[in-house]
């Protein structure tokens, strides 16, 4: 028998869904936003008024932005580090953790307070700029790589969500002559697909957004640049670039296709273009990972 809801009851759900779906479109409606303005012209844009489609629409700040000859180098460079990062870190990360699930582990309370108290205290940027220098690793695409491999906060989340695994199905493993080795990818690492999901998310993500590296640590090679390296030096140029133009006692040399572009296009319509390009690669993946996240962030934080 259905129970009858109370006038209480479709009250509390009615309010419930109405603040549910104001905090949605306060997340969503950001994005969309910038996307409205990616595709207006510039110039129309400084105007104001453009709220939930193109006034005037056009594909000139997209064209501006990836008519730059190494956007396509740095895209390839993103895609990449992010792809070699987060399989390796996520390999890397997931046998710390298991190791620390160990309760017979040797000096494993220490292990573990060792790699937190890492956390708690970070060198700077002169002792990093040193240490990748005297390692050899400055301006290479190892520099990209190596520093992302470890994350100890990924570590703690995965030890906590495989600690809560049966021990049952390690130990029926073993008596069956199985290696740690063995049990660790053809058991854990299935059992594990949630968390995996969530921490590699995470991982991709901060490698993909990472502007920092390349602004530092790699100078001497503009090919090695990420994608989100060079649109912000793009936007830094390109706001210099409009600012002399405007001056008019600068003397700036424009063809007629570079002054009909910068006609159309605004510093402010190019950042909101380098947003999307930078955001929608990880909101395409995003719908894939979702259940996995979900349930992994869930469990993530009920245990350990």
């Amino acid at each position: 028998m259905v129970q009858k809801k109370t006038l209480s009851d479709r009250i509390w759900k009615t309010a419930n869904y109405t603040v549910l779906c104001l905090l949605a479109f306060t997340c969503v409606y950001p994005f969309f936003y910038f996307l409205v303005l990616s595709f207006n012209d510039g110039k129309d844009a400084l105007r104001g008024g453009i709220y939930l489609w193109p006034r005037m629409f056009t594909f000139d700040n997209y064209l501006k932005a990836f008519n730059h000859p190494d956007i396509l180098n740095a895209m390839w460079i993103t895609v990449t580090r992010t792809a070699i990062v987060t399989v390796t870190a996520l390999f890397l990360c997931a046998l710390l953790a298991y190791a620390l699930t160990f309760k017979s582990l040797p000096g494993r309370k220490a292990l573990t307070f060792f790699f937190y108290f890492t956390t708690l205290f970070g060198g700077g940027l002169i002792p990093t700029y040193i240490l990748y220098r005297q390692i050899g690793i400055m301006s290479t695409y190892w520099v990209l790589i190596f520093p992302s491999l470890y994350s100890v906060w990924n570590t703690l989340i995965m030890r906590a969500f495989f600690s809560g695994l049966p021990d049952s199905i390690a130990e029926s493993a073993r008596i069956d002559g199985a290696g740690e080795l063995r049990i660790f990818i053809r058991l854990i690492l299935p059992l594990s697909l949630p968390v995996l999901a969530t921490v590699g998310l995470y991982i991709g993500v901060g490698c993909w957004n990472d502007w920092f590296t390349g602004q530092y640590f790699i100078m001497m090679r503009p090919k090695l640049l990420p994608a989100a390296t060079l649109l912000n030096r793009l936007l830094q140029e390109t706001s210099v670039a409009m600012s002399k133009a405007g001056d008019s006692g600068a003397s700036l040399q424009l063809t007629d296709e570079m002054h009909q572009s910068m006609s159309n296009v605004t510093t402010e319509s190019l950042r909101m273009t380098f947003v999307i390009i930078i955001v929608t690669p990880i909101m395409c993946i995003y719908p894939f990972l979702q259940k996995y996240f979900v349930k992994g962030a869930l469990l993530g934080s009920l245990k350990g």
